[in-house]
């Protein structure tokens, strides 16, 4: 099975080990991964923003890049589901909303790729240590998933899961939502940074680096010893 790595911008800049550990992990399972060079950011920053029009010179580019790919796959649940939207943003332009259905139908958040694609359930990794997992809104009210990330984890040999209290609450990240919003952001992150606090968790697991980057500079400032990890290095830890 053909499968080409959908970096996304955060892992691209800031993480990419995450990069490598997704490629690593879907190798695993007899993946033959490769890098469409020609990919760039999914468009979403922009579009959110209300610059639709500025957007769409990226989505096409997007689109280009993995025109000839068996399978796409990121370690992001918010920048898949932003090429979900592809067909409807370009749904004035026929010839290339059916290109952004092409590829919105093959792409497809890590652990979703897993569970779904591959029908793989236990990736035999080995972690040892008290973790618990944000569930980011983009991956569980927009692109739906919800169970195979807990799946992959609740099969993970030495991990101890905690449930976080009010797991589906918004972080506060929201992408632009931080920067036109920063007050009502801050007093989010700090709510979710307490209730990570009252699992007494070691570790706090995420599937989208936005928000893990959001609530571990919270838990830094707090002074909370919480250490945070994309869930692509937690199921491809040995």
């Amino acid at each position: 099975m053909k499968v080409s790595l959908f970096i996304t911008c955060l892992c691209d800049t800031f993480t990419p080990d995450v990069g490598k550990d997704t490629v690593e992990l879907l190798e695993r399972f007899g993946c033959e991964v490769d890098f469409p060079a020609r990919q760039t950011c999914c468009g979403q920053p922009a579009y959110n923003s209300g610059y639709k029009s500025e957007s769409i010179k990226g989505l096409k580019q997007m689109i280009k890049a993995f025109e000839q790919s068996e399978y796409v796959v990121g370690p992001s649940g918010s920048c898949v589901h932003m090429i979900k939207e592809y067909p409807k943003v370009l749904a004035d332009e026929p010839e290339w909303a059916e290109r952004a259905r092409k590829l919105a139908g093959k792409t497809y958040e890590l652990t979703q790729f897993i569970v779904e694609v591959l029908n793989v359930k236990d990736v035999g990794s080995t972690f040892t240590g008290t973790a618990t997992y944000h569930p980011s809104c983009h991956m569980t009210r927009l692109l739906g998933v919800k169970d195979a990330p807990r799946i992959l984890l609740e099969n993970v040999e030495g991990l101890n899961l905690i449930d976080l209290p009010l797991k589906e609450d918004c972080c506060g990240f929201g992408g632009t939502f931080a920067v036109k919003n920063s007050l009502i952001s801050g007093e989010m992150v700090q709510e979710k940074a307490e209730h990570i606090g009252e699992t007494q968790a070691d570790y706090l697991i995420g599937g989208d680096m936005g928000c893990l980057m959001n609530m571990g500079g919270r838990l830094r400032r707090n002074g909370q010893e919480v250490k945070f990890l994309h869930i692509a290095q937690v199921l491809n830890a040995q």
